[in-house]
């Protein structure tokens, strides 16, 4: 029997817009398209659940260092919510625990259902979900039958619209902040029409700052990988790509060689107030983040690979 080789990785750094598709984990995604690259260290920025498809934001590399500031970032999704039945898990995947009649509703029943679940909310995190207590996801517990008192948490709905309806099927649209789990929204929205609700299909459509992302899918990748991997790291974007949303500071080679020593610079152009800063040099390579104070500084707070002087 043949031995199949492993899987050679190499230092990648970079940003991949993954267009993960149904049926898959995000980290079974991620794994997948990290072999395809041959990528050395890989992760993600906040999990799709498994029917879920569309942007899953792979960090390579020294992107990997930036991944916490993207879990954060605001999000925008579609959503088919199938009124009349709810599961254990809140969409399609779970298994049917109550059903009831759909009562005849306008849309003004609907909007009326929905303004509550906009703004600055209390939410209760599905129990299947990957939360952790106790340093154990709830979906683990809840996969052995444990009973779970899921956590109630502030999250930020900025927009919530009724796209269109057919029957007892309502698709949505969705921006939110981070934490916010459609798949409680459309359990609430199920509960104040007073029939029950899951979540049947779940798109994400950008995540900031990839507003108008080019997505890559699995299938796409591995033809891409078939022409040689100039074809695939084609695909990435760099990691400032990333960081556009911040306030840029310049700094010149003396202050970048000193900055890499971790050392604070004061740079000539600086953010009125104290703010989380993106460092670049004067090339318009980023060498990592920073944070700005009164006093005309920025002092390093994480730094890339190349910023910092090789220690021989």
């Amino acid at each position: 029997m043949t031995r199949r080789s492993r899987t050679q990785f190499r230092a990648l750094d970079g940003l991949l817009l993954l267009d993960k598709p149904s049926g898959l984990s995000s980290n079974q995604a991620l794994q997948q398209a990290r072999h395809l690259f041959r990528a050395r260290k890989a992760g993600h920025t906040g999990s799709l659940d498994p029917l879920a498809t569309g942007l899953l934001p792979i960090c390579f590399g020294e992107a990997t260092k930036i991944a916490g500031l993207l879990l954060g970032s605001r999000k925008a999704y579609q959503t088919t919510a199938v009124l009349g039945a709810t599961t254990d898990t809140d969409d399609a995947d779970g298994v049917i625990l109550q059903q009831r009649p759909v009562p005849a509703l306008t849309d003004a029943d609907i909007e009326a259902a929905l303004a509550p679940l906009r703004g600055d909310i209390r939410q209760r995190a599905p129990i299947y979900s990957a939360l952790k207590q106790g340093g154990e996801p709830l979906y683990a517990k809840a996969r052995r039958g444990e009973v779970i008192d899921a956590p109630v948490r502030d999250v930020s709905v900025h927009s919530l619209e009724l796209i269109d309806r057919d029957g007892p099927r309502l698709r949505l649209a969705i921006e939110c902040g981070s934490g916010t789990y459609v798949r409680s929204l459309v359990r609430d929205l199920g509960e104040s029409l007073g029939c029950g609700a899951h979540v049947e299909v779940l798109h994400r459509s950008w995540v900031e700052p990839f507003i108008a992302p080019r997505m890559y899918s699995l299938e796409a990748l591995q033809a891409l990988a078939e022409q040689g991997e100039s074809a695939l790291d084609a695909c990435l974007l760099p990691i400032e790509a990333g960081l556009v949303d911040y306030p840029q500071v310049v700094l010149d080679p003396a202050q970048a060689l000193s900055l890499g020593h971790g050392q604070p610079q004061r740079p000539e152009a600086m953010p009125a107030a104290p703010a989380t800063v993106a460092i670049h040099d004067q090339t318009g390579r980023v060498l990592g983040l920073g944070r700005t104070d009164d006093a005309g500084w920025v002092h390093p707070q994480r730094l890339f690979a190349w910023a910092t002087p090789a220690v021989n």
